[in-house]
């Protein structure tokens, strides 16, 4: 890769003024995605309001809002956001078992039907670009308009993000790789999703 293409997370000392209540709401240590769209501050400022919705998981709760993410991340074959969001799974309560399964979809036996039905929309989504009405139906019997809603938008927010980070390799960020499990490593989900 030309360094023309080579675009890096940008140093915090370098972020445009506008920017600096995103430092601010990061302590002053942002991720490194927030850093390689800190090189486009309007965007990353219009950005900001729907990733803080998005990474609570909006009306799905914290939990199944992960699972969209873990999901997409699959699909996205994006291993620092499958990295970030195992970190973050498991902090709201999925087990490590929980997010192995992520990988092989709402099909997996084990889900409680809800979330399978979340996952499986995930796919159509991610292969269809909509719910067939069928889909819509089953998820009405589990899940609210908004909250339906919100796993349309969740989805797509992390299909920006891993196109991003797909297309720039971004490295995980050294405090959450440490506080991933040993095994759940960039080889091995790369050997599980080669891209």
């Amino acid at each position: 890769m030309t360094d023309k293409l080579c675009v890096k997370p940008l140093a915090i000392d370098e972020w445009d003024e506008s920017i600096t209540d995103i430092k601010q709401d990061m302590n002053g240590h942002p991720i490194n995605v927030h850093s390689l769209m800190a090189h486009h501050p309007e965007l990353l400022k219009s950005w900001w309001s729907f990733r803080n919705y998005s990474v609570k998981g909006g009306e799905l709760g914290k939990r199944k809002g992960e699972l969209v993410i873990l999901r997409v991340a699959v699909h996205m074959k994006a291993w620092y956001e499958w990295g970030s969001h195992v970190e973050r799974s498991l902090a709201c309560g999925l087990t490590r078992q929980e997010i192995e399964r992520v990988k092989q979809g709402g099909k997996a036996p084990g889900w409680e039907i809800s979330e399978a039905l979340l996952l499986n929309a995930i796919d159509e989504l991610i292969t269809n670009h909509g719910l067939s009405s069928k889909s819509h139906a089953q998820l009405r019997d589990h899940f609210s308009i908004k909250q339906i809603m919100d796993i349309i938008a969740i989805h797509g927010m992390y299909v920006i993000l891993g196109c991003m980070i797909n297309t720039w390799g971004l490295e995980l960020d050294t405090h959450v790789a440490e506080k991933l499990p040993s095994d759940v490593t960039q080889e091995h989900f790369e050997a599980e999703f080669p891209r």
